[in-house]
């Protein structure tokens, strides 16, 4: 958004590793086929709709997949090119959030809609269910298309979730940053993870 944002400074430099954790037909149609992933359409997706990864996070991928589909479980890696991302750790990030936050309020107000919640879910802790958030995440979007801006290729954030790591921490066990891509062409390519040769250090 040009009147709040410095463009300049709003595209990530270099590729990053991106992680999807999924079930092995997915995995199956995506490395040996060719496929694309679908984007991702819940109206409680936390950074709006997209493809989603865990940046850097085989682990917390093959975690999530586990925890999901058992055996079935798979993890794709994709190489990405963030483009022009709308960077959650950054801070000025906040005044984007919070003028869509407002016009989404105005919009509501106007056509007699309730705002959307963010909810745990299932957990008693963590939000989960990310209405809310989403909701202002894709009014950023039609705001951008509507004035003529730069549309944001992708959306990146840190996400807080699980216990302490120990008693008094101020580390969650299963905080890991997210990486929505809305751009398809970020996508570089899509690769199979391989185990690590023990007999040479990782450089």
């Amino acid at each position: 958004m040009a009147d709040i944002t410095n463009e300049m400074y709003a595209k990530l430099p270099n590729l990053v590793f991106g992680f999807h954790g999924c079930h092995k037909s997915i995995y199956n149609m995506v490395v040996t086929e060719g496929r694309h992933l679908k984007p991702s359409e819940n109206d409680y997706d936390w950074l709006g709709n997209g493809i989603y990864f865990w940046e850097n996070s085989y682990e917390r991928a093959y975690d999530w997949a586990s925890a999901k589909y058992g055996d079935e479980a798979k993890v794709i890696g994709a190489v990405l090119d963030l483009g022009y991302c709308l960077n959650m750790t950054d801070y000025k990030s906040t005044q984007v959030l919070k003028l869509g936050y407002s016009l989404l309020e105005t919009y509501n107000m106007l056509s007699g809609t309730a705002m959307p919640e963010n909810k745990n879910g299932r957990s008693k802790t963590d939000l989960l269910l990310r209405n809310l958030d989403c909701a202002v995440i894709q009014q950023i979007h039609r705001y951008n298309a509507e004035m003529g801006y730069e549309p944001y290729d992708s959306i990146r954030g840190v996400f807080t979730e699980g216990d302490e790591v120990y008693p008094g921490a101020g580390f969650i066990e299963k905080t890991h940053t997210q990486i929505c891509i809305v751009n398809p062409n970020c996508i570089k390519g899509y690769f199979a993870p391989i185990e690590k040769d023990t007999q040479y250090r990782i450089p």
